[in-house]
């Protein structure tokens, strides 16, 4: 233990002894250093000039295409020339006596015969159905009555709850030519009809 510590006492000596002979060289010789003149380097940059020479002809541009040759000018046409001081005819206007005399309701023309559909409103695919891909039908009956609209529908068959608010709303919007018997429209009780719901594939 103690041989240790000798032996790093005498090598830490070595070193320390070492380095202050280093710096006295150092410190000797940095005089001689400052004094004497060193050579010198001198950078000398060179520019070039760039070719900035640019090609300034001018550019002519192409003459547009000549425009179509303007067509002949119509010669101006003999129009008749009406003389004032010319006779005049006198046309009467002529007589029209008709019967405007509209026989009806509200001033409709019923002829006879049997009632008849004008107007069918297709339905609106309800939303439960269509998201599930329900497809089917609704059977309604009603009232065609005598300005032809419809009353009183009842649902007498349908494959599926779902239509039948649909179905019903639809056939209130229908209309008919009323039946008339006589001169004289009636209404047409219990006429059946079906309401179809598919899907276009």
């Amino acid at each position: 233990m103690i041989g240790r510590y000798a032996f790093s006492i005498v090598v830490g000596s070595v070193i320390t002894l070492s380095l202050i002979f280093v710096m006295h060289l150092l410190i000797e010789h940095a005089e001689d250093a400052i004094s004497k003149e060193g050579t010198k380097h001198v950078l000398d940059f060179v520019r070039i000039k760039r070719n900035e020479s640019l090609n300034t002809e001018d550019f002519t541009p192409e003459k547009p295409p000549k425009p179509p040759e303007v067509p002949p000018e119509v010669p101006p046409q003999d129009t008749d020339v009406v003389d004032p001081n010319a006779p005049t005819i006198a046309i009467p206007a002529p007589e029209v006596s008709a019967n405007v005399d509209i026989g009806g309701p509200g001033g409709m023309n019923i002829a006879e015969g049997d009632y008849l559909p004008i107007v069918r409103v297709a339905p609106v695919y309800p939303a439960r159905a269509l998201s599930r891909g329900v497809e089917g039908y609704v059977d309604m009956s009603f009232t065609v009555t005598t300005t032809g609209t419809v009353r009183d529908p009842v649902v007498t068959f349908s494959t599926s709850s779902l239509f039948e608010r649909a179905a019903t709303r639809a056939v209130l919007k229908f209309k008919y030519k009323p039946r008339v018997v006589d001169g004289v429209p009636v209404d047409v009780p219990n006429v059946t009809t079906r309401i179809r719901f598919e899907l276009e594939e």
